[in-house]
């Protein structure tokens, strides 16, 4: 049984997340904010540090990079592992700014990708590298099954032609890892994901976005033409089953989506905790112990918030804990993703109005946080996606069934 309490031998790492957000990531979030697309350099010397107590077992595997499904049928016991270590940390960090997590060199969401997929081969090649995802295409956004980048076959190498765009940090990692179809007359079974190296000349940078939010994060937008990758770079299995469909590919968003809501946490609680200490300041104070409706309107929307938080935190830890002790957690990942990335959302622009013209200065972190969050309800899945994989999961329907 899932037991909320943080582990005592994570509580370290937690403690050392929230210094490095107070002290490293919070001084430097409106500067690289306002700077778009100009890297921050502070973080070099932290991203060492990371690598470094991941090498020693120190951090427990936190970071995207240290994600991974346990083996077994999941009754071994309760097992506090990698997942959760990962998403405890990204709680923290991202209550210190979600662009600049996004930014941390070898903690790309391509990592993740690896973890949960490759073989230990391939694990031990792309180790110590930053590794980002390039999914989403001009007509292939939140249903992946649409992804038209194809991947023939060539002797000892795929050659890949297509398109990629909103790829996190595709212009700094020293990976991209690429979602291309061996068929595309065979729809979902046929799509596998590639590890690419950014100097490959097939992979050609078009462009960087400038974006509403998370601007500390680099945007940007391929072009695949003939693309030439060792056939050794493909992540899984080459064999296109049909009965298996898209499982391989979808183990990479049961360990990414708890990793996005972890994000989401992590933010609105940094939202509700400034809000409440700008309320006090101005004599609002929520008393806990009282029903909302016997104080003030801002106190009592406070309260709410705080609800919706809590179950949004616990539905992330479940899911990361599921994958810790080797239980299918799709549908818990889905979960997640959608009450978290919602939540996020609807607390930063709350809090927004709550604080009035403080919460729209730039003398606050308020409204950036406000721009920030709307990326977390839409990378990994959309809202929208998240419901559909939740309805199908629970009514036992196809996607060919529930579109």
């Amino acid at each position: 049984m899932i037991d909320l309490e943080i582990p005592k031998k994570m509580q370290p790492l937690v403690q050392q997340a929230h210094m490095v957000a107070t002290e490293v990531l919070r001084p430097i979030s409106r500067k690289y904010d306002l700077a778009e697309h100009e890297y921050p350099k502070e973080l070099d010397m932290l991203a060492a540090m990371i690598d470094g107590l991941d090498e020693g077992g120190a951090s427990g595997g936190a970071g995207a990079a240290g994600v991974s499904r346990a083996g077994g049928d999941g009754d071994g016991g309760n097992r506090n592992g990698s997942n959760l270590a990962s998403v405890l940390g990204i709680m923290e960090m991202c209550w210190g700014d979600v662009g600049l997590l996004l930014s941390m060199p070898r903690q790309g969401l391509g990592n993740s990708a690896i973890a949960a997929v490759a073989d230990d081969e391939q694990k031990e090649r792309f180790q110590g590298k930053w590794a980002a995802m390039a999914i989403t295409e001009p007509e292939a956004g939140s249903d992946s099954a649409a992804i038209r980048t194809t991947a023939v076959l060539d002797g000892d190498e795929y050659v890949l032609n297509g398109e990629k765009i909103y790829v996190t940090s595709g212009e700094r990692a020293d990976l991209v890892v690429v979602w291309a179809s061996l068929d595309p007359a065979q729809g979902r079974a046929a799509i596998k994901s590639f590890v690419v190296e950014r100097s490959n000349p097939g992979l050609k940078l078009d462009r960087l976005e400038h974006k509403l939010g998370i601007r500390a994060s680099d945007t940007a937008a391929f072009i695949l033409d003939d693309c030439r990758v060792p056939r050794e770079n493909l992540l899984g299995s080459p064999e296109i089953d049909t009965e298996k469909s898209f499982a391989g590919a979808m183990r990479t968003f049961d360990n990414t989506r708890p990793l996005v809501a972890a994000m989401a946490v992590g933010l609105a609680r940094a939202c509700l905790e400034r809000t409440t200490e700008l309320l006090s300041e101005a004599g609002v104070e929520v008393d806990h112990d009282r029903p909302g409706g016997r104080q003030s309107a801002a106190a009592a929307d406070l309260l709410a918030m705080e609800a919706e938080y809590e179950a949004a935190r616990l539905l992330t830890l479940e899911a990361a804990w599921m994958a810790d002790n080797g239980k299918p957690n799709s549908l818990h990942a889905s979960y997640a993703k959608a009450k978290a990335g919602r939540t996020c959302v609807d607390i930063s622009l709350r809090c927004v109005a709550l604080c009035g013209s403080a919460g729209l200065g730039e003398d606050e972190l308020l409204e950036k946080w406000a721009r920030d969050a709307k990326i977390l309800d839409i990378f990994e899945g959309t809202q929208q996606i998240q419901l559909l994989v939740i309805a199908r999961q629970l009514l036992g329907l196809t996607s060919a069934e529930l579109k």
